[in-house]
């Protein structure tokens, strides 16, 4: 100090300099200490569909991957609920409803009408206003409406299958496509199809038919929104268990069909594990589908390792010989 004095007068290094050079390299051995960074982590995924069954294990699944995961559904309540698990398990979070954002965390749920464009284009701009944007969007949501006894619906029931597995995600699609052109970044779309798409049979002819189509509208998709966006399909077979598409009396019923025992006193949780092991005993792995495994299939799909996949079929079946391509 002296010494600058003589030549002149001393001049401080500016405190924010002097913090700089001090503590800077502290600072690096921190973060050359801190595990490295997650493939989805600041990545924002949509699940639709994420109240109940594949679509919440799905949830849950990209939650661990530390992204923020938008839960949507029809039930309102059931799509809060699964965010503000998510919240508790990685973090605080708060879900809301469609009336506004608030405190978003890592999860956030709302309502959602796939069939109302008005309802998804909504979803999006909430999307936006949590998070400022969407990297993948993974829809879950679907119909089965179940057969009378000779295998038919109603003609109402037929147009609300199509209506919610078909025109759902094209809605999906064009609405998400909105934010994903502006952002000039890479994305990625799933749409949960079923094997029921290839495999041919009576007593449910809506359902299956829709979501044939649906696995072409998947191609088509891929084709439209290139190069940027990569669309896919997860092909499930039938996930029993945590499904909110299989009540007890469409369980009970799918028993009594196959010739199986049915007695009223039995409990859900029998009579759905029942169910699971008649179809698992049809695959070639003889084991049950869960939903966790179609979220990792899911999972999957949206993420870099597959980032040169798309219009194609990810089938989670445990080897239904069917549905194997022909």
């Amino acid at each position: 100090m002296r010494g600058a004095e003589s030549l002149g007068g001393y001049i401080a290094l500016p405190r924010q300099e002097a913090f700089d050079i001090e503590y800077w390299r502290l600072e690096e051995a921190k973060l050359r200490r801190m595990p490295p960074e997650r493939e989805f982590e600041r990545r924002v995924v949509v699940v639709i569909g994420a109240g109940s069954g594949i679509g919440k294990a799905t949830a849950l699944r990209m939650a661990r991957e530390r992204s923020h995961v938008v839960c949507a559904d029809l039930d309102e309540a059931a799509a809060i609920a699964t965010a503000n698990e998510l919240g508790d398990l990685v973090g605080h979070g708060i879900g809301v409803g469609g009336s506004g954002v608030s405190n978003c965390g890592p999860a956030i749920g709302f309502g959602v009408d796939v069939t109302d464009r008005a309802s998804v284009r909504a979803l999006f701009e909430q999307v936006v206003l949590a998070y400022g944007g969407c990297d993948a969007v993974i829809v879950t949501a679907g119909l089965y409406v179940p057969s009378d006894a000779e295998g038919r619906v109603s003609d109402v029931d037929w147009a609300r299958t199509f209506d919610v597995n078909v025109r759902g995600g094209y809605l999906v699609a064009e609405e998400a496509q909105r934010i994903w052109r502006a952002q000039g970044t890479t994305a990625s779309l799933v749409l949960t199809t079923s094997v029921n798409a290839v495999v041919a049979k009576a007593g449910s002819f809506a359902y299956d038919s829709s979501k044939a189509a649906a696995q072409h509208l998947v191609r088509e998709l891929a084709v439209a929104l290139a190069p940027l966006v990569r669309v896919n399909a997860l092909a499930p077979a039938t996930v029993v268990d945590g499904s909110s598409m299989f009540s007890r009396e469409r369980v009970m019923g799918s028993l009594r069909r196959y010739g199986l025992p049915v007695e009223e006193g039995d409990t859900d949780a029998a009579l759905r594990q029942r169910l699971a092991e008649f179809y698992a005993s049809r695959t070639l792995t003889k084991a049950p589908i869960t939903g966790e495994q179609q979220a990792e299939a899911a999972y999957l799909l949206v993420s870099d390792r597959l980032a040169r996949t798309t219009g194609q079929v990810l089938t989670v079946d445990g080897g239904l010989t069917e549905a194997f391509l022909r």
